[in-house]
């Protein structure tokens, strides 16, 4: 009986062996065929590229000119804190983007964030309401025209904290990973760019 016993659970601990890499390709390939799947419908279903945004909130409307057309009415209202110094920095990227600039100083910019809902998560130093858009953070201008080009059904866009190597943000040669996120009324989040 032993015997027996050793035979079987050598059988099972070789099919188990032999089974692991059988079902990661077959868990790999369904992943793959799921997101391709999905991918491609909302290709099709648009005769616009899609951003990551647009795919994280499907009811996007899409403005589908060409992104090299020039935006009108570059107008930004920014809301920081008088103690706050790279806030200065990010203006100076913006007006150096054609941004026209409205800068407002006060001491409450936690209550600016919740008259414009930013979810706690996304806050970072500054505030400013672009063409009806939250815009939180040091989001680099080229991801601001892209949003306002695109025009997609989300509140807003973030850089959350301060990542070193945003605009305003410069420190020489240093440069860390950062998202751009964009967010919705309903605090859903999506990747709208990456450095």
């Amino acid at each position: 009986m032993p015997y027996k016993l050793f035979l079987i659970k050598t059988f099972i601990y070789s099919w188990q062996k032999s089974l692991r890499p059988t079902m990661g390709r077959i868990v790999a390939r369904v992943v793959v065929t799921i997101c391709l799947t999905v991918g491609m419908l909302g290709i099709l279903g648009s005769n616009a590229p899609m951003s990551h945004a647009q795919a994280a909130f499907p009811t996007s409307v899409v403005n589908t000119q060409s992104t090299t057309n020039h935006i009108q009415n570059l107008h930004a209202t920014v809301y920081r804190s008088p103690e706050c110094t790279c806030c200065g920095g990010w203006i100076d990227h913006l007006k150096g983007n054609g941004f026209k600039i409205k800068d407002f100083r006060t001491p409450d910019i936690e209550a600016v964030k919740q008259k414009y809902n930013v979810p706690d998560n996304l806050t970072s130093c500054h505030t400013a309401i672009i063409d009806g858009y939250v815009i939180e953070g040091h989001v680099p201008a080229q991801d601001i025209k892209r949003l306002l080009q695109e025009k997609p059904n989300v509140l807003g866009l973030s850089v959350p904290q301060m990542p070193v190597g945003t605009p305003g943000m410069e420190m020489g040669n240093q440069k860390d990973p950062f998202s751009v996120l964009a967010f919705d009324n309903n605090s859903r989040v999506a990747v709208f760019n990456q450095y």
